[in-house]
């Protein structure tokens, strides 16, 4: 694979006199249950922070006034919920003519027990098209579909983000050796991510390994990302992360560099919060927070 980490980054094209809301594309995240609003709404602040135009929250309709009071930039969608306060399969229904209606969709922050979000996390993998970053129980989810309900290789019809942890990713691959070598040296999480991107015969499909020194890999090249700091462990950092590589796609950047640019944002962000605050101190909300800065000072070195 081609080592793209000492490349130039990616960047956003310039922003016109004349331009509107529309130009900087339309986004979906579909995320979020009962006890778990902070997750969605917070990847729908790191969305607008992150530049995108317009960004709309798909989310159980227990949680809709909840997930409204964090932010009035974003628009909500409520959605059919079950009796634990998760989102009904069925919703496929209503969300499938919606799929064009977007430039890009995000799935999983804070959508809940995988087990009961299997479907529709796998049927939106496998069928739809759009552009689709999925993170945490949406990755649990489509691992969880795959082990029960599909008969053949996954191949993604569209772009795809996924952004596991490695217990995320080695749920993914089926706990096999690639799943050990996630946990291991660069090179060894490279050659886990690039492996795992390669089963996708279509090219489709970018990894985010996250942790130190997160891998981007999309199977033909692969980038290391190396800013961040231990203060971004911290509960929400992975929605933030969602957000922000949703919106670089919203305007237009591939997958591939939207999610090495977004890891790059991200990481500084949250440096940027740690010179603030401190490490110990450090929550999501500071990393969306700094994101304007990072944006700036990405904007001033190039």
């Amino acid at each position: 694979m081609h080592d793209a980490s000492d490349e130039p980054l990616p960047t956003l094209p310039p922003r016109r006199p004349e331009s509107h809301k529309g130009d900087f594309g339309r986004a979906m995240i579909v995320g979020g249950s009962r006890g778990m609003a902070g997750a969605v709404a917070m990847a729908g602040m790191a969305c607008l922070r992150s530049g995108a135009g317009l960004a709309t929250l798909g989310v159980p309709r227990c949680i809709g006034p909840v997930v409204a009071g964090f932010c009035p930039a974003y628009m909500v969608r409520e959605l059919v919920d079950d009796d634990p306060g998760v989102l009904y399969w069925a919703n496929l229904f209503d969300l499938a003519p919606l799929e064009h209606d977007f430039d890009v969709w995000a799935l999983g922050p804070g959508l809940g027990e995988p087990e009961q979000t299997a479907e529709l996390s796998g049927r939106m993998n496998r069928e739809w098209n759009a552009p689709l970053v999925i993170d945490a129980d949406g990755l649990n989810g489509v691992a969880s579909y795959e082990e029960r309900y599909a008969s053949e290789p996954l191949i993604p019809p569209g772009p795809r983000v996924y952004t596991p942890h490695p217990g995320e990713f080695g749920r993914l691959v089926g706990h096999d050796a690639l799943a050990e070598k996630a946990v291991g040296a660069d090179a060894d999480r490279v050659e886990a991510a690039g492996e795992f991107a390669s089963r996708d015969p279509g090219g489709n499909t970018v990894i985010v390994l996250k942790g130190h020194r997160t891998v981007i890999s999309d199977g033909r090249q692969y980038a290391i990302n190396t800013t961040g700091n231990p203060g971004m462990a911290t509960g929400g950092s992975g929605d933030v992360l969602t957000g922000v590589i949703t919106a670089l796609i919203a305007q237009g950047l591939t997958t591939f560099d939207a999610a090495r640019l977004g890891a790059h944002v991200h990481g500084l962000a949250g440096d940027l919060a740690c010179d603030r605050l401190g490490a110990v101190s450090m929550t999501a909300v500071d990393l969306i927070d700094s994101l304007p800065q990072a944006f700036v000072q990405l904007s001033a070195a190039g």
